[in-house]
């Protein structure tokens, strides 16, 4: 029996040992250097690292490429407003067959007998003025094109947060899911204990069973971090276009202190300076401003030069053939054609009034904007504090568990406590590793948040 105890508590020993030299390497502050997985070895080159997974994202994601269709309409109609500036030339060519009473085109007369015509046209236009309706035209699609660029750009940014926060969500479970066979491997070793001791009548039944109860327990848990840890990879794999299979090993992150130390007033300027889609939204105001002087060109008188070539073939006429016919009966028209507008019901003035109402409408998305980014640099800045706090105060907490289950454990292997105690401090032990590990992670996730905010996200 004596050899039992000094054994039980030699693996006692060297377990808790080796959790808590993982625990203390993954201890971290904004005061601390340190590395999430120092305690894994170096990573292999064929982990995919975080870098990669954003550069993939951005190549294959569907949504995103689905988006930046969007900047290629916008340059297509900054295109198509600067050919408005060229002249309209159409061509007609057309042939018919008349039979019983109609009109010969080339001679104007009624004529009864069956008859066989023909006719072409070539017209051109030439816009001369139009109110600047084009001149602004082409401002305002150039305006909507660097808007669109500067939008597409603040999807690649959300995108690229949404890869950071699901690979660190990978990461968090994978390190939940070890500890937790940690912890399992911990309770195994007691229940090994308790079978020897069990088989010579020397441990209290309940005691007994409670641990088996506890090991359950901890392979379920395993079970369902595997199961969360198998969610997490499939939501990046998804954003990365790929089959989960394909993800492979993640590369670990480092916890380095070099947090953005910023209060939430600059946090706040450096976002509203640094990210594209407030600069996007500066832009949409200045084509709803050249929107108006489009609607107001409608007020102004319209001048366009046009041109047009003609001719014409019947089979009545007895001089010639087709080719003849259309040589002989050449027609050439110049004209210069001028439009005032007079009345239109109004529509012209309502028009602006749209315009007018559509530039108010994007200085609110605006001001709407500016808003909702001061309220969220202010959470990132209180999100990234508190998380460092809470880190310091889990690591104390979870010393004083640590050093708390070491009692009960010596004292429960003694046979001078029970189960309940023993158990008790474990599962506050084990949980508080756990909210250790998930802390450190969402620290990192709050860091690599106002790195963004402030313009030094360099992934």
């Amino acid at each position: 029996m004596k050899r039992i105890y000094i054994y039980s508590t030699l693996c006692f020993l060297l377990t808790y040992m080796k959790v808590n030299a993982q625990q203390t390497e993954r201890g971290t502050g904004e005061k601390d250097v340190v590395k999430v997985a120092a305690a894994r070895g170096n990573e292999s080159e064929s982990k995919r690292s975080l870098a990669d997974c954003i550069q993939l994202a951005i190549k294959a994601n569907p949504t995103l490429l689905q988006n930046e269709l969007a900047v290629k309409r916008a340059e297509v109609n900054l295109s198509q407003a600067k050919s408005n500036r060229l002249p309209d030339l159409n061509g007609r060519l057309g042939h018919s067959l008349t039979s019983g009473r109609s009109v010969d085109n080339a001679t104007n007369q009624y004529i009864t007998s069956n008859n066989s015509s023909g006719n072409f046209s070539l017209d051109a236009s030439v816009p001369v003025f139009n109110g600047f309706r084009i001149l602004n035209d082409i401002r305002m699609r150039a305006d909507a094109k660097a808007a669109g660029k500067l939008e597409f750009d603040s999807q690649v940014n959300a995108l690229k947060l949404d890869v950071i926060t699901a690979y660190i969500q990978v990461l968090t479970a994978q390190d939940v899911l070890r500890q937790s066979e940690v912890q399992t491997e911990v309770t195994r070793e007691q229940v090994r204990r308790a079978e020897a001791m069990q088989k010579e009548g020397a441990i209290n039944p309940g005691d007994y069973f409670d641990l088996k109860g506890q090991l359950a327990n901890d392979i379920n848990m395993i079970e369902s971090n595997k199961q969360r840890l198998y969610t997490n990879r499939v939501k990046l794999a998804g954003l990365l276009n790929i089959e989960e299979a394909q993800l492979g090993d993640l590369q670990a992150l480092e916890l380095k202190a070099d947090a953005q130390k910023l209060d939430a007033t600059t946090l706040y300027k450096f976002a509203s300076e640094n990210l594209p889609d407030i600069t996007a939204l500066d832009w949409r105001i200045k084509a709803a401003e050249k929107n108006i002087k489009i609607a107001q060109s409608s007020y102004w008188p319209s001048l366009s030069l046009n041109g047009g070539l003609g001719s014409n073939y019947s089979k009545n006429v007895k001089t010639g053939g087709y080719w003849y016919q259309m040589k002989n009966n050449l027609g050439k028209s110049v004209s210069l054609n001028l439009s005032i507008p007079v009345f239109n019901r109004f529509k012209v003035k309502n028009d602006v009034k749209l315009a007018k109402l559509d530039l108010e409408s994007s200085k609110f998305q605006r001001e709407i904007a500016l808003n909702n980014l001061r309220a969220e640099t202010a959470n990132a800045v209180f999100n990234l504090q508190n998380a460092s706090n809470t880190i310091t105060q889990l690591q104390e907490q979870n010393t004083n568990y640590a050093e708390s289950f070491r009692i009960a454990k010596v004292v429960f292997e003694l046979g001078n406590s029970n189960s309940v105690i023993f158990l008790t401090a474990k599962t506050k032990y084990d949980n508080s590793q756990i909210q250790l590990v998930v802390k450190q992670y969402e620290w990192l996730l709050q860091k690599y948040i106002n790195d963004y905010y402030a313009g030094s996200l360099n992934l």
